[in-house]
Formats: C-alpha cells, sequence, structure tokens
C-alpha cells in the first residue's frame, strides 16, 4: 500500500492522481525583492504602512508566478520603476509567523542602482515612504529576519556569489 504524500494515515491501494498527490504538498510562501542602491552604496528601503518595521522593495508572488517577474512587477507596483531584476543575490528561508504557519521562502535580485530617487512613485495604497539608508543604520529600519537577508545580499553582491540565509526555527535542526 502507498502513503498519499502530505495525507497522514490515508493509506490508498494503488497509484494515487496527480492532483491529490500535488494537494498534499506541504505549501510555502514565495517573495522576491530587489537590493537598490544608490551611487554612494545605499540600499533603498520602503515603509509599508501595515507594519512598524522597513523593508526592500518587493513582495509576495502570485500564484505560479517565477520569483524574477514577482519581483519586476512587485517593485513596479510599489514605487513605479520599471528594473529588470538582475543577478540572484539571497535565498531566505524563514517561519516569521511561527511554525504552524507556511515558511516563507524569499529570493533576492539583484536591483541594481538608482541615482536619488527622483523617478520613484510610490504606491501609497500600501507604503508610507522611501529612503535610501546607509549599511550601518540598516539594524534601525529592519527586523532582523530582514536585516539577515539584506546583509547576505550585499555580501553576495560584493562577492560574486549568492548566498542562501536560513533562519534558527523550532525543533530538530541540522548539526553543521
Amino acid at each position: 500500500m502507498a502513503e498519499a504524500a502530505g495525507v497522514t494515515g490515508a493509506a490508498v491501494s494503488g497509484p494515487v492522481d496527480a492532483d491529490t498527490w500535488f494537494a498534499g504538498l506541504p505549501g510555502v510562501v514565495v517573495a522576491a525583492g530587489a537590493l537598490i542602491t544608490d551611487p554612494g552604496g545605499r540600499v533603498l528601503l520602503v515603509k509599508p504602512n501595515y507594519r512598524e518595521l522597513w523593508s526592500i522593495p518587493g513582495g509576495i508572488c502570485e500564484s505560479g508566478e517565477p520569483p524574477h517577474v514577482g519581483c519586476h512587477r512587485e517593485v513596479a507596483e510599489e514605487i513605479g520603476l520599471d528594473i529588470a531584476p538582475g543577478r540572484l543575490l539571497a535565498i531566505d528561508w524563514s517561519q516569521p509567523y511561527g511554525t504552524d504557519a507556511r515558511p516563507i521562502m524569499h529570493l533576492i535580485f539583484d536591483g541594481g542602482q538608482v541615482d536619488d530617487g527622483g523617478d520613484i512613485v510610490l504606491q501609497e495604497a500600501e507604503l508610507d515612504g522611501f529612503r535610501f539608508t546607509a549599511l550601518d543604520e540598516l539594524a534601525a529600519h529592519l527586523p532582523p529576519f530582514g536585516l539577515a537577508r539584506i546583509t547576505g545580499a550585499l555580501d553576495a553582491a560584493s562577492s560574486g556569489l549568492t548566498v542562501y540565509v536560513p533562519h534558527p526555527m523550532a525543533g530538530p535542526q541540522i548539526a553543521g
């Protein structure tokens, strides 16, 4: 007897149809953002009106939307810039809402440089403002998950590598 993936204790005989198998898989939220800097190396942050701290431009990908496409769409929606995402800088895995909530995979792409923000048009329905932030000021504006994600992306931008930034989770850990 085969066990249907993700369906606890549901023994099935024979093959499981694709829809049943797929519906039983665990879910992960996919989000994508752009690391955009000014010529001085300061990071562009946006202030969502629905949370206390800041973030980089980006957001949740639509169902079936590739992360680089979601990044492009979110940047255009949030700050009005038509920026083609560059290379993938960082991948981040977290469960910011606890272990009972779906985890989130954040993919951070290189968004390049913008001069002074003069072309930025904020999506006022979601954002209260934007700022270019010096690296030594990021911790004052970002939540811990966001700070680790952005720091990892900055390291990747300077090293030429892509980094994985897993966050601690409750339960068993892999010894490393």
